[in-house]
């Protein structure tokens, strides 16, 4: 009789797994760590939805395009958390994604009308150093200086995406002499940010490329204000984090469910300390102690989706030609 109550009990927990939906979300790596968004995003969504949420990482921001596209319609991920704007183009044209059917009060600096791709988070990028480090204050000033600078690669990180994008912007035809100038000043070039910013805090470079919020990581969880973001003359690039659920889901209505949540109370009261960023929906108890120091730059950059998309190829070849002599 015991052993029929095992099989028994085996049988009911093998009927009731195979009757719980499960959500694959591909996102970069630094959400899903247990520091970061994706313990609390995960926890907090199976509370409510009956389901199980797998996280799968790759890499960066601009890997997780790269490895959907070759899946294509074979992926087993039904939502993707951490595409941005300068990627929104690549993956529209790509016809992997549906509409999101989500709706939302944003508190982002810029309209947002996209029916496909819900904005999670957003933030400026910013060299970061040490305050009683170099802080030049524009790209020309970096390249005449002796700071070293870590950078992501644009090709597999949505940081190195968004620098080159920012030069591109910034200084138009000029930027391959940017870049050319700049090429003495960078020690080396990670395939993420998460490597980047890892060689900085060994103390790898002077300066690494990131956002204006990272110093609020260090102040509020480590009590430290050594660290600094620069604003440069030129202005800083913005950046706006997506999510979107593939078009080959099974999962749709869970998959829309999901995209929903993210702009709810629950994941942008988290965003703020757990992936450093300013909230796309700014929650009730507003911004954390420590925000208010942060570095705001004077002059916010932003190519429109259709513009960086377009500008991307060409800014691309630029900047590996510049730091290939």
């Amino acid at each position: 009789m015991r052993h029929l109550a095992i099989a028994a009990g085996l049988l009911m927990a093998t009927q009731a797994a195979a009757q719980t939906p499960e959500l694959t979300v591909y996102t970069y790596d630094s959400l899903a760590t247990e520091w970061g968004p994706g313990p609390v995003i995960e926890a907090e969504f199976e509370k409510t939805c009956g389901c199980d949420v797998t996280f799968v990482t790759a890499g960066d921001g601009a890997a997780l395009l790269s490895r959907l596209r070759l899946e294509g319609a074979r992926t087993e991920a039904d939502v993707v958390l951490g595409l941005d704007t300068a990627l929104m183009g690549a993956a529209a044209e790509s016809g992997l994604f549906a509409p999101s059917g989500v709706t939302a009060d944003y508190s982002l600096p810029i309209d947002w009308t996209d029916e496909t791709f819900v904005p999670f988070d957003w933030g400026y990028f910013a060299f970061v150093g040490l305050t009683d480090g170099p802080q030049p204050t524009s790209f020309r000033a970096l390249a005449d200086s002796d700071a070293s600078i870590v950078i992501e690669d644009p090709r597999s990180s949505t940081p190195g995406l968004g620098l080159l994008l920012w030069v591109k912007q910034a200084y138009g035809d000029e930027a391959p002499a940017i870049w050319e100038a700049l090429a003495d000043n960078i020690v080396t070039v990670t395939p993420g940010w998460s490597e980047a910013y890892g060689l900085f805090l060994e103390g790898e470079a002077d300066l690494v490329m990131s956002y204006t919020t990272s110093p609020a990581y260090h102040l509020i969880a480590e009590d430290d204000a050594t660290k600094t973001a620069l604003a440069f003359d030129e202005g800083n690039y913005m950046q706006v984090e997506v999510a979107a659920a593939l078009a080959s889901t099974d999962q749709p209505e869970l998959a829309q469910q999901f995209l929903q949540f993210l702009t709810g109370e629950a994941v942008q009261s988290a965003i703020p300390t757990t992936n450093w960023m300013y909230p796309a929906v700014t929650p009730a108890a507003g911004l954390p102690e420590g925000y208010e120091t942060l570095t705001v730059p004077a002059t916010p950059l932003l190519m429109p989706v259709a513009e960086a998309q377009a500008a991307r190829d060409a800014a691309l070849e630029e900047w590996r030609a510049a730091l290939a002599q």
